[in-house]
């Protein structure tokens, strides 16, 4: 299995595969609004408009299941992402990425890359897995890993 066996809602509703990223290096993150970490949205970005022409995209996903740290409207959300960072990556609606009702696609990269101890558990918001061209999973980074101290991995996937 890959990451393009998998499929996401979009922030806006909308059903999609990843196998659209086929062939792209992704930077793949649970986000929050509300956490010590949110101001990495900026480095995110900055990723993001940095490596987009040579194959490459942040896919965020929202998650509400440490401290309530993303209680808003997926709408909300996406407005928050905007005003406030410019986000243009693409954004998915709010999943678990623990427990029963984590979404596939985070039981698969969980999986793919173990934390600490192999503990598979996301820890805290902003946890991190980079994904190579072919859909594998490379690397997973803790949520205090910023963007910026992760570029280098990412320049080495691109190639």
């Amino acid at each position: 299995m890959t990451v393009y066996d998998f499929s996401a809602r979009t922030i806006d509703g909308v059903e999609e595969s990843l196998a659209k990223y086929r062939g792209q290096v992704l930077l793949i993150v649970n986000v929050a609004s509300r956490c010590g970490f949110t101001p990495q949205y900026r480095g995110l970005q900055a990723l993001q408009e940095a490596h987009a022409a040579r194959g490459f995209s942040v896919l965020g996903f929202p998650c509400d299941q440490f401290g309530h740290q993303e209680p808003g409207t997926e709408a909300e959300i996406a407005q928050f992402c905007e005003l406030n960072y410019a986000v243009s990556f693409p954004m998915y609606a709010k999943i678990d990425v623990n427990g029963e009702q984590a979404h596939p696609l985070y039981r698969f990269l969980k999986s793919a890359r173990p934390g600490i101890l192999g503990t598979e558990a996301i820890k805290w918001n902003f946890t991190k897995f980079l994904v190579a061209r072919d859909g594998s999973v490379l690397a997973r980074y803790a949520p205090n890993d910023t963007p910026e101290s992760i570029e280098a991995d990412i320049r080495a996937a691109l190639g």
